[in-house]
């Protein structure tokens, strides 16, 4: 018996497979889940529909999360193919390359709209379309960094934008719980995935990582896999608005 037999989960934000929503959705499938995905479109045919169908996952939709209608548009789908909806995984996020270089004060006005749209308020219009699936006991999950609170070099406004997620995460909580539902999020040490290939500097962040952290190990997706597994399930049925750390302890560092 899985931890999540007879559960759905709908996994936003794979980019291949080494993202770590593709380990969370790995995770999710062993434990028993039924796992559907959606991402930019550009990544489906060539990325994510392969994966998909390594795990036996026929569910697999484009979707802008800037575009409220597109999101419906997924959601009603989903809601036609399996009614309800367990676990949604929020694992999107996105600035422009010029807004991670420099100075956090060069950043543009679009820039940081842009950032901010994409890295944070798409998990509240995710949460919004997703509620009228969602029942007592479901569980709504997205990754945030260190960056959202200490400053990192060179992560800039994705560290304003992950500090507005964090925030999101214990609005949504209280907004949300009432009906059962509960909002979390994942802090990752670093990881080679293809979000952290755009930020400078990301090579020698990883290189002396494992030199720094407690348990002197580099992050690996099928690290915040088993994390977010324990959170989308009943072992987790009383936590919420939380932060957890999958970092080996350098966040006390």
């Amino acid at each position: 018996m899985g931890l999540l037999d007879g559960k759905t989960a709908l996994v936003f934000g794979v980019a291949n497979d080494h993202s770590i929503a593709w380990g969370i959705a790995r995770a999710l499938n062993d434990a028993g889940a039924t796992v559907g995905f959606s991402s930019v479109e550009s990544l489906i045919e060539k990325r994510v529909r392969p994966l998909a169908a390594s795990i036996g996952a026929d569910f697999v939709e484009p979707c802008d999360v800037q575009s409220d209608d597109q999101i419906r548009d997924v959601m009603a789908k989903w809601r036609a193919r399996h009614g309800e909806l367990d676990v949604l995984v929020h694992a999107l996020a996105f600035a422009r390359r010029e807004d991670l270089d420099g100075d956090f004060i060069d950043t543009s006005r679009d820039g940081f709209s842009l950032a901010m749209d994409v890295s944070a308020y798409s998990l509240v219009a995710l949460a919004r379309e997703a509620r009228s699936l969602m029942h007592p006991g479901s569980s709504i999950l997205t990754l945030s960094y260190y960056g959202a609170e200490k400053v990192v070099a060179h992560y800039n406004v994705m560290g304003v934008a992950k500090a507005a997620l964090e925030a999101s995460v214990r609005y949504l909580a209280a907004d949300l719980g009432p009906d059962g539902i509960r909002v979390n999020a994942i802090s990752a040490g670093p990881i080679r995935t293809l979000a952290a290939a755009g930020i400078s500097g990301f090579k020698k962040l990883y290189g002396s990582f494992a030199e720094v952290a407690p348990l002197r190990a580099n992050i690996t997706p099928e690290d915040v896999g088993g994390t977010a597994l324990w959170l989308c399930s009943d072992l987790a049925s009383a936590v919420t608005g939380e932060v957890v750390y999958v970092d080996g302890g350098f966040n006390v560092m």
